[in-house]
Order: C-alpha cells, then structure tokens, then sequence
C-alpha cells in the first residue's frame, strides 16, 4: 500500500476539536494523487494525454475521528481494473497502526476531448500494481432515494469549488452536502454516488430526505433537475 505520513492540523478541525469528515476526504484524495504523481502517471501526464480520473463513487466508513495533533498514515491501493473502470481502496491509520477510517472508491478513466469513457493503456495498468481488496463490509454503489425529499437553499459554484479540471471537485459537493443537511452529528459513514459534472456558475439544489434512524440522503440537482450527485450521510447517535 502506498503511503505518506502527517498530523492533524488545527484547519482541519470540527468545532468539537476533532478532523471533519470532509478533512478526511481530503487525505484520501490527496494520497492516490501522490502515487500518480510519484509514478508519473499524475495530472500533468493525464493532460498531455488529454485523460482524467473522474470519481464515481466513495464508501468513506469512520472508525475514530482524531483529535488536533495526532499522527497518522494515510495510505491508498488500487485493488481491480474493469474496461474503463478503476477500483481503490483507502486506510487511515494511528500511531499504533489503529484504524481510523477505511474506505472503497470507483473512479471512471475519461477522453477530455470527446467526454466519453476510454480504457486505460498499457502504461497506466502498469504504473499501478494491484494490491489485494481491503477487509472491509462492501456497500453497494447506488444509492437508494427516500420519496420524501425537502429542497434546500441553492448553491451557487464558486471558484473555490473547483479543481485542476475545472469542474466541481468530488469533495465539494460532500461539504455542500453536510452544510445544506444542517445536523450536529458527527458522520460515521459516507457514500457517494457520482452522476454530472458541475462547472462555475452552475446552480446546485440540495434535496434532502431520511431514509432510516440517523441516515440522511442528499440529492443535488441543477437547476434542470437532473441529479449531479446523490450523497448518503449515516450519522453517529449522541
């Protein structure tokens, strides 16, 4: 498993003084972008070949949240490729090797050019060596509605929503998510289900919805009412 070490930061922090859900995401989203620039195969490379890794989904499952200070190992491994399909797993870990939080993620190889899924070369196959599945209970990747959903205050992208592809980055529309959600809860578990990119100065609709005891889905739709992402939060009972 490739991995880097770091510490929990004071930025990283929710007002109960432990790493936010959308920190964690970060970490795992910047330790597979360290591998593929470590192996040549990062944005740069992607560029030049007119390719981009979009995400398709997340499965981010939280063991403990860490506190301010606390050392980790953030570490990522590619487990399967399947046509245009890559498979990921992530692992945070403590100072003892603890798990912190462990989660699975589906990313889809696309031509920046024509928009339309492409297998990845030889090259790339290469560049990642496949690692055995993580241990871990495998949610499915979509999620379901609940019927009920109430809409939300819209959301205009700013630039700060974006990344490297001008688009909104996978993470973004977590933080949208939890922010139009509005609860106090700490998350134990988040899946999200990719469906749209969403470029600067679109509009963004939550619609939120329970669909069990501390589970909330959060539908996020344009302004045309086609759904750009579907993000399932299962919260933590005080």
């Amino acid at each position: 498993m490739y991995c880097f070490q770091s510490r929990i930061r004071y930025s990283e922090l929710d007002e109960t003084g432990h790493l936010r859900l959308e920190s964690l995401l970060d970490y795992f989203q910047d330790c597979s972008t360290f591998q593929s620039e470590d192996i040549g195969l990062g944005i740069y490379y992607l560029k030049e070949k007119h390719l981009v890794w979009v995400m398709s989904s997340w499965q981010i499952v939280v063991d403990r949240f860490p506190e301010l200070g606390e050392r980790i190992t953030v570490g990522t491994s590619p487990y399967e490729f399947k046509g245009f399909i890559g498979y990921r797993n992530f692992l945070m870990t403590d100072e003892e090797g603890k798990w912190l939080a462990h989660a699975n993620s589906i990313w889809s190889l696309l031509d920046t050019e024509t928009g339309k899924p492409v297998r990845p070369s030889q090259e790339i196959l290469e560049g990642y060596v496949l690692e055995p599945k993580l241990d871990m209970e495998y949610a499915p990747r979509r999620i379901d509605q609940p019927e009920f959903l109430e809409a939300g205050e819209k959301i205009q992208i700013k630039r700060h929503h974006l990344d490297t592809n001008y688009h909104v980055n996978n993470g973004q529309f977590v933080r949208i998510a939890i922010d139009s959600l509005g609860k106090e809860n700490r998350i134990k578990q988040l899946r999200a289900e990719y469906k749209k990119q969403v470029m600067l100065g679109d509009v963004l609709i939550p619609y939120i919805g329970k669909t069990k005891e501390d589970q909330y889905v959060v539908v996020l739709k344009d302004q045309g009412d086609g759904i750009c992402c579907i993000v399932e939060l299962q919260m933590e009972r005080k």
